[in-house]
């Protein structure tokens, strides 16, 4: 059930890629260990201009990536480690950035909180 949430800092006026989006699934469902279609993809894009770092000025290949996880239930210590190096990877090699521009936040677990068509995750 991993939903993940893929906010990519573009340059100004960069052009849409098309099939990005089912790249980063095929990519982020793989790392995740998750069967067809039970990877959630949502992809956002940020103009570097609502972007800004303290004290530096950015190039483009240094726009960061930002990567928002939620699990049904988080894996625990080494695994959750783990996977946050193969999603790094995996976005970085699909976006075309370094593995050090891809930033991850996992959510709370979501079971008990989340429902699908109405129905709680448990």
């Amino acid at each position: 059930m991993p939903i993940v949430d893929v906010q990519i800092v573009v340059p100004e006026n960069a052009p849409d890629r098309r099939g990005l989006a089912q790249e980063l699934a095929d990519a982020l469902g793989n790392c995740l260990d998750a069967a067809p279609g039970r990877a959630w993809i949502r992809l956002h894009w940020l103009p570097s201009s609502r972007y800004a770092e303290n004290g530096v000025a950015l190039s483009a290949a240094e726009l960061p990536v930002f990567v928002h996880v939620l699990h049904a239930r988080l894996p625990d210590g080494e695994a959750l480690t783990a996977q946050a190096h193969r999603i790094a990877q995996a976005v970085a090699i699909v976006i075309g950035r370094p593995a050090e521009r891809v930033h991850i936040e996992f959510a709370p677990a979501g079971a008990g909180r989340i429902a699908f068509g109405g129905e709680l995750t448990e």
